[in-house]
């Protein structure tokens, strides 16, 4: 069993493959999708042993629970700007661009890269799943960007 699946064989790699926003080649390498047991154990480790996806997670979630502030997303993913919202960055200014991330839609759709790269390609992972959290590994901070465009700054409890 691989710790990873192909990206290719998902039908989720068009995403990082647009002309808009575009990722380069370099990053693209970096970013791979956890194979199925991988996947679990991550969202079973950082997000929850009781859901399987965001949109059914109760109001006793850590990610409902836990909330520092929130902020929005959308303008600046609409936006010609490659940049990412000033309100993530300065949230997780302490993350250094090798902190390995966890973007997670659900369970069983779980991608695993870097800060930087995820930094460069945000505008690209929104377009896979809608309220989807990014962990990152062995930090407390954490975001969930929501579907209706808010972007929620989180402390993880565990």
């Amino acid at each position: 069993m691989s710790q990873y699946r192909s990206l290719s064989l998902s039908g989720k790699e068009w995403v990082f493959k647009r002309e808009e926003p575009f990722v380069s080649a370099e990053d693209r390498e970096q970013i791979k999708l956890l194979g199925e047991v991988t996947g679990a154990n991550i969202w079973r480790d950082y997000i929850s042993d009781s859901y399987l996806y965001p949109d059914l997670f109760s109001s006793d979630v850590w990610v409902k629970k836990n909330i520092i502030d929130t902020s929005e997303w959308e303008t600046a993913w609409e936006s010609d700007e490659a940049g990412a919202p000033d309100t993530m960055l300065s949230y997780l200014e302490n993350w250094g661009d090798d902190t390995r991330v966890y973007f997670c839609c659900h369970a069983d759709l779980i991608m695993e890269t870097t800060w930087g790269v995820f930094k460069r390609a945000w505008k690209a992972f929104l377009f896979l799943e809608s309220d989807a959290v990014l962990v990152g590994k062995k930090k407390k901070q954490a975001l969930q960007f929501c579907e209706d465009g808010r972007l929620t700054l989180l402390m993880r409890a565990n």
